[in-house]
């Protein structure tokens, strides 16, 4: 071994050490590792880190009673979980989980994922650019990458998605093919407020992207959803059969994929003012909860760049002008509520503690901020 390892072995014993002494549990720290770019400050007392624990990224947080790698061995890079969050195990990079989500057995994350309190997965769960709103909860085996979902009104009142669903979000037709496909299980406007009818999703199925579901809709296990469902629909579709040649280089027509690009986007500029001018009003500088808060902000600017690009790529293959989406935050209608630093952390008990008149104004006010973008982006793409 040589000098500069043992130097490396010695800080790594140390750092972990100075964890220990801070009330984190490191259960073997012989298996347990942690990058020297990762700030001590930004792990917190209550931690519980399993053997095979690996923890990476200068944006790395770990809030009070997070528990990881209770199931098997788990990396976490550049994610930031809140109170009580939980990773049985897997690999996750560039996402939150605020109080009380939880990932289950070999998850796999990418950027781009945002779970909301109390949102939660079982085993072998892949996420990119997905966000879960509070309560949403996934079954095993699931590939749910590009969509927002929401629904339900508490962990025994929750939306779900069976287990082997797949969320199709690539397309082929064009050149390249593209992912202008995500969709929307649900919506922000109504979802943040946690009072909408459950979605269920069955299990040993599918949605080809984009596609929008309504709130306290049942979709039968086993088939492929590739329409729009109505709020309250019980649905069972059978396919079409087709077989006919491909014409190389085929694309298909604008719309309606325009069009639903442009809902979700929407729906994501009003949730991003949601959290800078609603969940992160209500946090003081020193909340252990503000900073999975500002990560998951940060997540939400990160998703519509992504839109930008993905709608851009959609359209200009086709001979069209990309909306560019580009508003500033002073053309966007404001908060109708006046808020400041509260000292009480449970977001959910607040949202749904909210006066009838106050939830009527919380939505228009974010109604009005989809109805702006999606009027601009109109605008836009007919010039």
């Amino acid at each position: 071994m040589s000098a500069g390892t043992t130097d490396t072995v010695a800080e790594l014993e140390a750092r972990l050490a100075a964890l220990a002494a801070r009330g984190v549990t490191i259960v073997d720290p012989r298996q347990t590792y942690l990058g020297p770019e990762v700030e001590l400050d930004n792990i917190q007392a209550g931690v519980i880190l399993h053997p095979g624990t690996r923890l990476h990224g200068a944006g790395l947080y770990l809030g009070p009673q997070v528990e990881l790698g209770r199931e098997g061995p788990t990396v976490v890079i550049d994610s930031s979980l809140a109170a009580g969050a939980a990773i049985a195990s897997g690999y996750v990079e560039g996402a939150a989980l605020l109080r009380g989500a939880k990932l289950g057995a070999n998850a796999h994350v990418r950027a781009g994922t945002l779970l909301e309190e109390l949102a939660s997965t079982a085993h072998a769960v892949g996420l990119k650019q997905t966000i879960l709103l509070s309560f949403v909860t996934l079954g095993s085996l699931i590939n749910f990458c590009d969509c927002l979902m929401a629904g339900g009104r508490s962990r025994s009142d929750h939306s779900e998605v069976g287990s082997g669903f797949i969320h199709f979000n690539f397309t082929p037709w064009g050149e390249r093919g593209d992912k202008a496909t995500a969709s929307l299980i649900g919506d922000v406007t109504r979802g943040v407020f946690l009072r909408e009818s459950r979605i269920f999703l069955g299990g040993l199925a599918g949605a080809v992207g984009p596609v929008s579901v309504g709130y306290g809709s049942v979709v039968a296990a086993g088939q492929i959803v590739r329409r729009d469902i109505d709020d309250g629909s019980f649905v069972i579709r059978e396919v079409k059969p087709i077989e006919r040649p491909i014409r190389a280089g085929w694309r298909d027509r604008l719309q309606p994929r325009l069009r639903q690009n442009i809902a979700y986007v929407a729906q994501l500029f009003a949730l991003r003012q949601w959290y800078r001018e609603v969940r992160l009003a209500r946090l003081g500088p020193t909340d252990p909860n503000r900073p999975p808060t500002l990560a998951a902000a940060r997540i939400l600017d990160e998703a519509i760049v992504e839109r930008r690009k993905q709608l851009a790529r959609f359209v200009e293959e086709r001979g069209g002008a990309a909306p560019s989406l580009a508003i500033d935050d002073a053309e966007l209608p404001r908060c109708p509520w006046a808020l400041e630093p509260s000292g009480d952390d449970d977001h959910v008990e607040w949202v749904q503690s909210l006066p009838e008149a106050e939830l009527t104004a919380g939505r228009g006010w974010l109604e009005a901020i989809v109805e702006l973008v999606e009027a601009r982006a109109e605008d836009q793409a007919r010039r």
